[in-house]
């Protein structure tokens, strides 16, 4: 384990004494290749019967939400300081990341953290690299582009794949992606995960300074002690989560407002809505009657398929059930 974690102080001491530019592009891509497939080995090592590196904690599922307060990162917990591991992993199966900060260094702070999650795989507030790699039996590393590239071209291309042994293969790329985005695709084990700062202790700051803190992208800044913007941060978790609320309203009741089901809005069809309330009622489902901003007719007579829209009333042929909701697409097929 020692000498992994030599090898990656090396290469990451080399690249720091590397200048940047095009002629050391190529240099610079291949230390990055040689650099991701050390920390790959360090994170994940081969397991004889014990648990492997990349062990998270156990954590009971209940409720529709779970709010995990994992420990602190400390630097270096990417490389196991600190049961940075277990941390991390764990991090890595969240569909949204809140980072606390402290308002007097955001920064310092903000870039330590990222690193350190960076180096376990995790893209914060990133989407996937808009780029195609193929494998293929012959006919060498085939590289195109729509776009023009000013941090790629065919010998660095060429370099990294060599480094994982990759002689035949076709890339296309759609955008100016770097060495580390095709890396990532290479690897195949990075996670895009949207994430929030959380500037806390915002009390002690000055106005100017909580103006410069409200214009940075994914920050929210909040002060626990005085309870300041918590409403903001909860309002911000569920936009990020991008989660949906149904109020369910039994014939002849009123609708239940105080305890709605939550559903993921890539998951939000009338089926997953049945499936959610309990298994067997999809199985006496035949269909749907439909109320709303979004329902072609009044009532629209709609199948499982059906995506829910804003100020939809919703039901079910046979448990009478209606439902208004807050969301917003309708997609009926056949």
């Amino acid at each position: 384990m020692a000498t992994v974690m030599q090898k990656i102080k090396d290469i990451e001491d080399e690249m720091a004494r590397t200048q940047k530019n095009k002629a050391t592009a190529h240099h610079l891509g291949l230390l990055k290749a040689k650099l991701a497939k050390l920390r790959r080995e360090l994170l994940a090592p081969p397991s004889k019967g014990g648990a492997g590196a990349g062990e998270g904690f156990d954590v009971t599922k209940s409720g529709d939400a779970r709010l995990l307060d994992l420990p602190g990162i400390i630097e270096g917990a990417k490389d196991g300081k600190g049961r940075g591991r277990q941390v991390i992993s764990t991090a890595r199966t969240c569909n949204c990341i809140l980072i606390v900060l402290d308002a007097i260094k955001p920064i310092t702070h903000k870039r330590l953290i990222e690193k350190e999650l960076e180096g376990f795989g995790i893209r914060l507030n990133k989407e996937p690299p808009n780029l195609t790699f193929r494998k293929k039996d012959k006919g060498g590393i085939n590289f195109t582009s729509t776009v023009t590239n000013t941090q790629l071209d065919l010998e660095t291309v060429k370099a990294i794949c060599s480094e994982y042994k990759i002689h035949n293969a076709d890339i296309s790329l759609r955008y100016d992606a770097t060495a580390d985005d095709l890396i990532d695709v290479i690897e195949g084990s990075r996670v895009y995960i949207p994430c929030i700062y959380a500037v806390n202790k915002i009390d002690q700051i000055t106005v100017e300074e909580l103006e410069i803190l409200d214009k940075l992208p994914h920050y929210c800044p909040v002060s626990a002690h005085l309870e300041w913007n918590l409403d903001g941060l909860l309002e911000k978790i569920w936009e990020y989560l991008d989660l949906v609320r149904i109020y369910t309203k039994p014939k002849g009741l009123n609708p239940d407002y105080e305890d709605p089901v939550i559903l993921s809005s890539k998951r939000r069809t009338i089926e997953d809505f049945c499936n959610r309330i309990h298994k067997d009622m999809l199985k006496q489902f035949k269909y749907a009657l439909v109320w709303g901003s979004s329902a072609k007719h009044k009532p629209q007579r709609v199948g499982k398929v059906m995506i829910y829209f804003i100020e939809m009333w919703f039901r079910s042929s046979r448990n009478c059930r209606r439902v208004k909701e807050v969301d917003s697409l309708l997609n009926e097929k056949s």
